[in-house]
């Protein structure tokens, strides 16, 4: 297992937003990983750097992206990046020329140029909502539209257009970053090479922006996990936050060849009969049932080691380690917060 994986957290958002629109998806994140460093990064031209001009080119804001970790002291340990859409074509182009600075990568909904054509990259039933936003001079009817277009809940619709309101009036992103930010992900062609690290793709079914094809043409690309969400929209850390904080937190802790030989004989079993499918719904169904599988036979297996390890470990805890001082048991360290 990558030890460093889900240690230290860089998260990058998508087209026209910043690191306040996380939202409560952070406190999740961080109750999920407690012990973890997460840190925010704004892409240029947006939140703390919206007065900036954006780079027209994934490369060139994957470049100022990393200068700006760099100089403030975020780059300590190799980081795991959970980028959204365009944010997860800065996290793919930073592995590809920085290896070494990178453990792994979630990249949600995301799309490369070279493998999915412009109509499903940007879907062609959005074309009208997109034309309209940028006809919109009302900042809460024009935020109030963006949520509807990248988020599939409406329960909360009201309190997220309003706290998207005020990150606008606070820190507004110009319609000539969000253009050049547009150009920078249409033309992005990262080419054939692999990651060395680790990645994750999680992609929602219900997305009205990127086509949830653009995740599977990665997948395929590349041979990479795949792990898709029902209903979820664009915005998968909104629609759905405690899923994503799952996936991460089962991603990060199956890391090891042997979770992976579990797995693979877990989809033998009867010859791949019982565990199979032919519809992509099936197939699904199929991964999701395995990785349940192989859960259920580490935490039964644990359980087991647990309970034996509890029954050895009374005696010593009486008898007492050497120069007869009582044993200390294990987790009794101190823990350093980040």
């Amino acid at each position: 297992m990558n030890r460093a994986l889900g240690q230290n957290w860089i998260l990058l958002r998508g087209l026209a937003r910043e690191s306040a629109h996380w939202g409560a998806f952070i406190p999740l994140l961080q109750s999920t990983f407690p012990e973890a460093q997460i840190t925010l990064l704004d892409l240029p031209g947006t939140g703390c750097f919206h007065q900036e001009t954006s780079p027209d080119s994934i490369k060139a804001i994957t470049d100022r992206v990393r200068r700006h970790a760099f100089d403030k002291g975020f780059m300590q340990q190799p980081v795991t990046i959970l980028g959204l859409s365009l944010g997860a074509m800065v996290a793919w182009e930073w592995m590809r020329n920085y290896p070494k600075d990178i453990s792994g990568a979630t990249l949600i909904n995301t799309s490369f140029a070279d493998l999915s054509p412009f109509y499903q990259r940007l879907r062609w039933q959005s074309y009208r909502d997109f034309a309209a936003l940028t006809m919109t001079r009302d900042r809460h009817n024009r935020e109030s539209r963006i949520l509807h277009l990248v988020s599939n809940r409406r329960d909360q619709d009201e309190q997220i257009t309003q706290d998207w309101e005020k990150i606008q009036s606070e820190r507004p992103i110009s319609l000539k970053n969000s253009f050049r930010q547009i150009i920078a992900a249409a033309n992005y062609r990262p080419g054939n090479i692999k990651p060395e690290q680790p990645v994750l793709l999680l992609n929602g079914r219900g997305d009205r922006l990127v086509a949830p094809v653009c995740s599977k043409a990665i997948h395929k690309k590349w041979n990479l996990e795949l792990r898709r969400h029902l209903w979820g929209g664009h915005d998968l850390t909104l629609d759905d936050g405690a899923w994503v904080a799952l996936q991460l937190k089962d991603w990060v802790l199956n890391r090891g060849e042997s979770y992976h030989q579990l797995s693979s004989t877990i989809a033998k079993v009867s010859g791949g009969r019982m565990l199979s499918g032919k519809t992509e719904i099936e197939l699904d169904i199929n991964a999701e049932s395995i990785r349940l599988i192989a859960n259920a036979v580490i935490f039964y297996n644990a359980t087991l080691l647990s309970t034996l390890y509890q029954h050895y470990q009374a005696p010593l805890s009486l008898t007492g380690a050497c120069y007869g001082e009582k044993r200390e048991a294990p987790g009794g360290t101190d823990r350093s917060d980040t």
